[in-house]
């Protein structure tokens, strides 16, 4: 009886063993260096066309350190570190970590740039940014997701973004101007109070189009005669940014 009773115990502590791994948090790093390799891989293919085929090493590290599970609702976390875009409420997303890492290597970023992202959405881009900036200024038009990404972004200790409700067409003119200013949604034409604050020698990432049509992501360099060089870089797929000139 003691050795049928001993055996008895063996097997529910091993059921329990079970249960309690299969109860465990995914391995979110793993999945996060899966992800970059994906987003690596994928700068290759399509290298030839972007002209960058292989991205930034610290845009890439900042890639495996940002824990993007942290910025998706909980009902999208199982595919939190897949490389697409996901649904964040109020009909807006997440992007592609591909458009995210390229998008951010594009404005080629040093440590000491000031930068101002338009459309803070679930926070994530902005907590790329941050890694590799000393300050990032970040305006969101919808204040419940405005709301959400200030309270991710703090519980994970990036204290270095400045967060504010508002009209992303108009900038902050209060901070300007800046190394680098990057948009996250897509206005029809650029916005005109983001090339005033855009620092000489700045660079602006920027989708432009309307939605449901053609779309290109757009690189504007500001030269020290003042003057702005345009260069279209990619075709893309972009929510529409809301608010106006006005």
């Amino acid at each position: 009886m003691l050795t049928r009773r001993l055996r008895y115990s063996g097997v529910g502590l091993l059921w329990l063993a079970s249960v309690s791994c299969s109860m465990a948090e995914p391995d979110w790093e793993a999945r996060r260096m899966a992800m970059a390799d994906e987003v690596a891989t994928m700068a290759r293919e399509v290298g030839t066309y972007t002209g960058r085929p292989t991205l930034d090493a610290r845009v890439m590290q900042a890639l495996a350190d940002v824990p993007r599970h942290e910025f998706v609702p909980p009902q999208a976390r199982s595919h939190a570190y897949q490389n697409r875009p996901l649904p964040i409420g109020a009909d807006q997303t997440i992007s592609q970590p591909f458009i995210v890492a390229f998008m951010t290597d594009l404005l080629a970023l040093e440590p000491t740039d000031r930068v101002l992202e338009i459309g803070t959405g679930s926070g994530y881009q902005a907590a790329i940014l941050a890694e590799l900036v000393d300050t990032v200024y970040s305006i969101e038009i919808i204040a419940s997701l405005g709301e959400q990404a200030k309270s991710v972004l703090q519980s994970l200790g990036y204290g270095n973004i400045q967060l504010r409700i508002g009209d992303g067409y108009q900038g902050w003119p209060e901070q300007a101007p800046f190394d680098a200013i990057i948009v996250t949604a897509a206005p029809e034409q650029v916005p005109p109070a983001l090339l005033e604050q855009l620092a000489v020698g700045g660079r602006m990432v920027i989708p432009v189009g309307p939605q449901q049509a053609h779309q290109e992501l757009m690189l504007l360099t500001r030269g020290s005669d003042g003057e702005i060089e345009q260069r279209n870089v990619l075709a893309v797929g972009f929510v529409p940014m809301t608010g106006g000139e006005d």
